[in-house]
């Protein structure tokens, strides 16, 4: 709580507004107990005059508490409407600026859910108190002083109801605390689960594997549910431990009343007043209680947010100005190594190679032995764990990280295009993008085809996660819009596993024309769309087994002559070794 609070805090004048407003609402509503003994007193005595006078009394004060009950009310929504915009964005902001290790810990579904749900739970919690958790404490606490004031020793049976009820609460709002959390835990475990049958629908289908989904989300929904209904059971308990109490402190009251009366030491009109203030700080109590009862699943929550903006980035901007760079486009790796958190084993180790202006590096290997991890940490989206690596002659760690990757035109393993239209996809490159800069890149990327067939052509609506293109379209699109960005260094993270070989040939022809003195790394799966770089990386379980062309590396490396025969042909490897 302490984490969100100092992140984000309420209108210090609104809040002051608010209590004010609540607390005249408090006094109007409690002022009515005692204009109805002194009317009593008056219909006793027959004074006409005096109940009149207290009537409209009653009316105007009746009018008071309305009022200021609206206006308490409509500053509690805007109070907490900010707050929980406010929250949103220090969360949102914050997961901008976790690496991929602080992403993966979390996870996409938990931090959805703590984005959205969580803040609304919060929100609702806070609405709640200012709306009821204000004025009941007031009602209470001003209802006693007035109930201790009129009815003197009667108000003394609320001294042993008001401590039992506030022991019996606690009691139970702790085990609801320890259900909420858990149940948190569970739900999130659904939105987990749920997200992944959205984006493997099509592998689930292909299979036939709907009813093992179902029976893995229906596993997930029975645990989420018997948590939910251990804490909804304990949180239920306080009305009805609320309300038992409230009757035998009314009955008490009534039988200690009346006993006084019978007496000659009480007055019928003050019993009545007594009674009225002893209902209204039980109600008062039982209204707290009901946003007490919130409180468990609004702690849960705010202790998972907090978690998120606690948690401190593990790559963060150098502190010290930019060193001068000695070159420019340059990429170098000094035996790097690097493992990924909780990992026993480094999956890259030893990697040393140095790529310069006008040169295109290759990396291929078998699935998974580390081609990606080794251009993730170039943009650092991840940090070496040994080693350095080096971009214009300068440590990568040693740069803001908005000038370092300003340096460098990214396309990522899996495509992303963001909902919008065509033009507001190429312009994250590059954000004054013109037409004619936008015509260039497709033209480039090979998407100028398809892209011309589009209503409207650039301002073709593109749909949540470009899912009205084709993957190979998509490929190009975000080649496209890593060519707008007009960069010093080129990363294609297997950027080309969708494109038929002659669009394959053409595009890299086409980027090969185009980057002029840019450096490109290029990971790749096909060895015909990396024969003509510069320098061939072979990488076997994370080292470099081989590194030079295309032609020395069919000689000289085992693993490539493999992938070589397997996709190119064994006849037509002879026919090159024979040429070399």
């Amino acid at each position: 709580m302490k984490t969100i609070f100092s992140r984000v805090r309420f209108n210090a004048k609104q809040v002051t507004v608010m209590v004010v407003f609540a607390l005249l609402a408090s006094l109007a509503q409690l002022a009515a107990p005692s204009l109805v003994s002194m009317m009593i007193d008056g219909v006793s005595d027959n004074n006409q005059n005096m109940i009149i006078y207290l009537a409209v009394a009653m009316i105007i004060l009746s009018v008071v508490a309305c009022i200021t009950n609206i206006v308490s009310t409509n500053l509690a929504a805007k109070l907490t409407a900010r707050f929980s915009a406010d929250l949103r964005k220090e969360v949102f902001h914050k997961v901008q600026s976790f690496s991929a290790s602080e992403m993966d810990k979390f996870g996409t579904a938990s931090l959805i859910t703590r984005t959205t749900t969580d803040v609304t739970v919060i929100q609702s919690f806070l609405i709640m108190l200012f709306r009821i958790g204000l004025l009941a404490p007031m009602m209470a606490v001003i209802g006693l002083i007035l109930s201790v004031a009129t009815t003197g020793k009667l108000a003394l049976v609320l001294a042993i109801a008001v401590p039992l009820l506030i022991v019996l609460v606690a009691a139970i709002l702790i085990r609801a605390s320890i259900h909420s959390a858990k149940l948190r835990k569970k739900i999130d475990n659904i939105n987990k689960l749920f997200l992944e049958t959205l984006e493997g629908v099509r592998v689930i289908r292909a299979f036939n594997k709907q009813d093992n989904e179902i029976g893995r989300f229906d596993e997930a929904n029975k645990d989420a549910t018997d948590v939910s209904r251990k804490s909804i059971a304990m949180s239920g308990m306080m009305m009805p431990v609320v309300y038992f109490l409230f009757g035998i402190t009314s009955v008490g009251a009534m039988l200690v009343g009346s006993v006084m009366v019978a007496r000659n030491t009480f007055d019928v009109s003050a019993l009545v007043a007594a009674t009225q203030y002893i209902n209204m700080i039980l109600i008062a109590i039982i209204m707290l209680a009901v946003v007490v009862g919130m409180f468990p699943d609004a702690y849960a929550c705010m202790h998972r947010i907090a978690e998120v903006l606690e948690t401190e980035t593990s790559i963060k901007d150098s502190t010290k100005e930019t060193p001068a760079k000695t070159c420019r486009g340059t990429v170098e790796f000094r035996d790097v190594a690097f493992s990924y958190p909780g990992a026993d084993e480094p999956v890259i180790k030893g990697i040393s190679f140095v790529s310069k202006p006008g040169e295109t590096t290759a990396i291929i290997g078998r699935t998974g032995c580390g081609k990606s991890s080794i251009v993730k940490l170039i943009p650092r989206l991840y940090d070496t764990s040994v080693g350095d690596v080096l971009v214009d002659g300068v440590n990568v760690k040693k740069y803001k990280l908005s000038e370092l990757r300003d340096l460098i035109g990214y396309v990522p393993q899996k495509n992303v295009l963001f909902s919008g239209d065509i033009a507001e996809n190429l312009n994250f490159g590059n954000e004054s993008g013109s037409d004619a800069e936008w015509q260039e890149a497709c033209r480039i990327a090979c998407a100028d085809e398809f892209v011309a067939k589009k209503d409207g052509t650039f301002h073709y609506q593109v749909s949540q996660g470009g899912t009205n293109f084709s993957g190979g379209q998509r490929q190009r699109l975000a080649i496209a819009r890593a060519v707008m960005k007009k960069s010093e260094v080129y990363i294609f993270d297997d950027s080309f596993s969708a494109l038929d070989m002659k669009t394959d040939r053409q595009l890299r022809q086409n980027l090969k024309e185009s980057m002029g003195e840019s450096t490109m790394i290029v990971v790749a799966q096909r060895v015909s769309t990396i024969m003509d770089a510069t320098r061939i990386i072979v990488l076997e379980n994370g080292e470099a087994v081989g590194i030079g062309t295309h032609k020395e590396l069919l000689r000289s490396c085992r693993l490539y002559r493999e992938i070589a025969e397997i996709q190119l042909g064994k006849e037509e490897v002879e026919h090159e070794l024979e040429s070399v």
